[in-house]
């Protein structure tokens, strides 16, 4: 069975960290497809696939991502070269028949009373499409701040309206500067949080 290499597992885990400064160096539209083309194939349940991503890269829509956003994410984000909007689409379900056609998964979340469903599924997902993102950007390079810290509806009102998407969360991209970086955090040792049955 392959493994990871040591440099790999460093890149992806010990060694990342979340930047909140950025070198002024772009990114290119191709190397956000480069990163989408590899978190998509992350599992997710049925691959309903719910996540949605939101590239912020010019000045017009990096002011109305500014409008959203809590004091202390608006430097952070303003100077990164892109900040990614980690979003879910409620309507996810319409893409099943190509997704998942053979367990006509569609039929699962299709009529009324299934609102609760179609949400826990989605933000789950999502999320979980959210990391493989991370991981993903990192793999090829880019280095991460993910971040909570703003307005959920005034972002999708911004940037979703007429849309079944709402935001999760947003993760700034680019070329971290390591001089701006905090001395890390601990993490929580095996014993404190998991348990073998």
């Amino acid at each position: 069975m392959n493994q990871a290499t040591n440099a790999d597992l460093e890149l992806l885990f010990t060694e990342a960290r979340s930047h909140n400064r950025w070198k002024d160096q772009p990114v290119s539209d191709e190397l956000l497809r480069r990163v989408y083309d590899l978190c998509k194939w992350g599992p997710t349940t049925t691959n309903s696939c719910p996540a949605r991503f939101l590239f912020i890269k010019t000045p017009a829509a990096k002011e109305k991502l500014k409008a959203t956003l809590a004091p202390a994410n608006v430097e952070k984000s303003m100077t990164a070269p892109v900040v990614a909007v980690i979003a879910y689409d409620l309507e996810f379900y319409t893409k099943l028949d190509i997704l998942s056609p053979k367990n006509k998964a569609r039929t699962w979340y299709e009529g009324a009373g299934k609102e609760e469903l179609i949400k826990s599924t989605a933000f789950r997902n999502g999320s979980l499409q959210g990391a493989y993102f991370m991981l993903a950007a990192r793999s090829l390079g880019l280095d991460c701040g993910p971040m909570g810290g703003f307005d959920n509806g005034k972002l999708d009102n911004a940037f979703f309206a007429g849309t079944q998407w709402k935001s999760n969360f947003i993760c700034a991209l680019g070329y971290g500067n390591p001089e701006a970086l905090y001395p890390r955090a601990a993490r929580l040792p095996f014993e404190d949080t998991c348990k073998i049955a």
